[in-house]
């Protein structure tokens, strides 16, 4: 069924009994061509384009939980290409550029919105930092203003413009960003992909690999063996786990970041703000809610949860910042197993042993990354070749010492 506005009008007047199931719940068969493990965001898109763009048919996506039950629906949502540096720059306005068009090519609603984010700078160094990373993203193909005080001021005025450690001078505003309904990105990929053949199996942990001369042949799962002469790993927090049953270690921490939401509110925060001086970042859901988070939890977990301590570390920048959002209650809290790298930027690359993929390493990038994610990997496995914007994202960068430290704040996992 292809969705539409008459579709949906004639669903509707017959009391939306007639909507099929988004996707097929197929038993897994005993061989494919390729299969991806983890059935979240990156996995799902992986999934997709190597359907659509490579006519790879015979896949299966084998996801231990449910579909979209890891980080991709456990973020603030952000969507962006604000990056500075060659590497990261590149990808992520590719990535942009199929959001853009995401929605009309999945048909499907993933209630992509560009309402802009806006980067705060407190200092001349700061300012000076801004427009350098300004002229970056205009040079790359994206979008950057700088705002002044004045200026922001007229856009944002709910801000504390005037707070004694780190008044506001301005901010960088990228226009193009914005945010989109997490689940929805990978119900409309599931969808997308089980159309063009996809099996999609839910509850179907794997639990090791068949490994024949130094070349993978498949995988153990929960429901019984499968065989893939390609297989992809795309499991974010758990990536270190799953490349350990392979055989090989990655150079990855998986460590928890949290973020929150208020109870549902007037519409107050047009765009997504985020904090220069700590690391804080606000947007305002289509449901009300005030969504935000800050740093991760700074020490190595795979618990899908928080501590304390760093609910008031993220609370304290959000009242620094905009005194207002005290009023709110908070409703809920959540983690995300963030898999982080020295450098803090993605791998995406073939592994130790033929014919196995990694993809891995996001950090806090991985919701913004996932349709160039799956567009790139596809590249990967169905050319064994990387793709142009993807090219820099190595295995061995970690073993030559070529990284690329976006934030430039050295190459220790906790500090990206």
């Amino acid at each position: 069924m292809r969705y539409s506005a008459f579709e949906l009008l004639k669903q509707g007047l017959r009391g939306n009994r007639g909507w099929p199931a988004l996707w097929r719940s197929p038993e897994p068969q005993a061989a494919y061509d390729a299969i991806i493990i983890g059935g979240g965001g990156h996995g799902l898109s992986t999934a997709y384009y190597l359907a659509r763009n490579h006519g790879m048919t015979r896949i299966a996506v084998l996801e231990k939980g449910y579909l979209g039950g890891g980080n991709v629906g456990r973020n603030t949502t952000i969507v962006r290409a604000n990056y500075l540096l060659p590497g990261n720059s590149e990808f992520y306005s590719h990535s942009l550029k199929l959001w853009e068009g995401m929605e009309a090519d999945l048909n499907f609603n993933a209630m992509h919105s560009q309402r802009g984010i806006i980067n705060l700078f407190h200092s001349d160094g700061q300012r000076d930092a801004a427009v350098r990373r300004g002229n970056a993203m205009i040079t790359q193909g994206d979008d950057a203003v700088l705002l002044d005080r004045d200026a922001l001021r007229r856009m944002v005025p709910y801000l504390d413009y005037d707070q004694t450690r780190f008044p506001i001078y301005g901010g960088l505003w990228h226009k193009r960003g914005g945010t989109a309904r997490h689940d929805a990105v990978a119900w409309g990929y599931a969808r997308a992909a089980d159309r063009l053949g996809v099996d999609l199996i839910q509850n179907c942990e794997v639990t090791g690999f068949r490994i024949e001369g130094g070349a993978v042949k498949g995988v153990e799962t929960t429901r019984g063996p499968i065989a893939a002469p390609k297989v992809a790993m795309v499991v974010a927090g758990r990536s270190s786990q799953v490349a350990e049953m392979a055989g090989f270690r990655l150079p990855i921490e998986s460590h928890v970041l949290q973020a929150f939401v208020t109870e549902g509110l007037k519409p107050c925060i047009d765009q997504v703000i985020t904090y220069g001086m700590g690391h804080f970042y606000i947007s305002q859901s289509d449901k009300g809610g005030l969504v935000f988070g800050g740093d991760l939890d700074f020490y190595a977990s795979y618990a899908q949860r928080g501590n304390l301590p760093m609910a008031e570390h993220v609370a304290e920048a959000g009242m620094t910042l905009m005194p207002m959002i005290g009023k709110a209650k908070m409703l809920r809290s959540w983690g995300g197993i963030m898999d982080m790298t020295p450098d803090g930027s993605p791998i995406i690359d073939h592994s130790p042993v033929a014919g196995l993929y990694v993809n891995a390493g996001w950090c806090y990038g991985g919701f913004k990354a996932v349709p160039a994610s799956g567009w790139c990997l596809a590249h990967l496995m169905a050319t064994d070749q990387p793709h142009e914007v993807a090219r820099r994202f190595r295995l061995d960068r970690f073993r030559t010492g070529h990284l690329i430290d976006e934030e430039a704040t050295g190459s220790q996992h906790n500090l990206h």
